[in-house]
């Protein structure tokens, strides 16, 4: 898939990638980004990141927690709270609609021959 497809896609799906990875253990935003990147989205940027953190944050999706660290100032840890796993519930209903319909218009395209 060609990069700018990818970034393109990605855009609509990110905010939901984000709250499912806060959804399993609480992070802060380079955690996130590494998660993201070990699920093999590799072009991600930790500043996009941020500032979807901070738009999340403002939307009241996610509890934030100041914790010490021992480079530099507090982390902002990211826990989702319940604003934020009815909106992730959405997010899965609205990708599993997408996907179905995708799916289907693909094997419109590209049906299966017989026999295999």
């Amino acid at each position: 898939m060609g990069k700018q497809q990818m970034t393109e896609m990605l855009k609509g799906t990110l905010e939901g990638l984000v709250l499912a990875i806060v959804a399993v253990q609480p992070a802060y935003g380079y955690e996130i980004t590494a998660r993201l990147r070990e699920q093999g989205f590799s072009d991600i940027v930790e500043g996009t990141v941020y500032a979807l953190l901070i738009r999340i944050e403002q939307r009241g999706f996610v509890d934030v927690e100041k914790v010490p660290s021992e480079k530099g100032p507090p982390r902002k840890v990211y826990s989702l709270n319940a604003l934020g796993r009815e909106y992730l519930e959405e997010f899965w209903r609205s990708w599993s609609f997408l996907a179905e319909r995708i799916e289907q218009l693909h094997n419109i395209e590209h049906p299966q021959k017989e026999g295999r």
